[in-house]
């Protein structure tokens, strides 16, 4: 398993730090908050009250020996450009920040980060491709030109395989998971079953939701076969 370090613990790092250890990571979670760092104690690792722009403390921490490193003090700019550099004097590798803005990213970017994440622009991109058409369940961005959808299966798909569908060779796109709801086995209620490998064989059925991969304009042209 991989070892984290998670500064910084407000709800996006908290979020973090919290389903990494429950993924049975090793997780080291510092903020400048006492009453945070006892609010996450029992659910990681280790957890630690201390000011994560102090190089020397985050050495006293033995932060040297994790492989990655999440620092969510976006609203904070100094302080995450601050951090960011220790981070990388010490030898962190990869380094993953939280920015608030454009040229936030662009900082960080240049100093070293190795991805940095804008949550709620990237919330709000999803929220509104998802809005835009209600065949249209998930939407996310994976660069500028790409984007993974999860989308119901158009009307002219039901009653066909895969390979009669072809939305490769139609879309430039890939079905890469197929979802589907099916009775439970005490039959009052439904629950979802997800193939993440689906054959070329398999038949779409009425309900299906499909999880799409590819180009955006291509993602684009298969959204409006509905």
């Amino acid at each position: 398993m991989r070892q984290f370090a998670v500064i910084g613990l407000g709800r996006f790092g908290s979020s973090v730090a919290k389903t990494l250890s429950g993924k049975g990571h090793q997780v080291l979670a510092i903020d400048l908050k006492e009453s945070i760092i006892q609010d996450v104690s029992d659910d990681v690792t280790q957890a630690v009250c201390l000011d994560a722009t102090d190089e020397k403390a985050l050495r006293g921490v033995g932060i040297e020996n994790v492989d990655v490193a999440v620092i969510g003090t976006g609203t904070n700019l100094e302080a995450s450009v601050l951090i960011t550099l220790n981070l990388k004097e010490i030898g962190i590798k990869e380094i993953v920040c939280k920015a608030v803005s454009e040229d936030h990213k662009k900082a960080l970017e240049k100093i070293g980060a190795t991805k940095v994440i804008q949550p709620e622009k990237e919330m709000g991109v999803r929220l509104a491709n998802s809005l835009i058409s209600t065949s249209v369940l998930e939407h996310i961005e994976l660069s500028g030109k790409s984007c993974i959808v999860e989308l119901i299966a158009p009307k002219e798909f039901i009653g066909k395989s895969l390979r009669e569908v072809d939305v490769r060779a139609k879309f430039g796109v890939n079905v890469i998971a197929v979802k589907r709801r099916i009775p439970s086995a005490s039959k009052k209620t439904e629950e979802e079953i997800v193939n993440v490998s689906p054959q070329a064989d398999d038949v779409v059925k009425k309900g299906d939701v499909l999880v799409v991969l590819g180009p955006n304009e291509n993602v684009e042209k298969l959204k409006k076969r509905h």
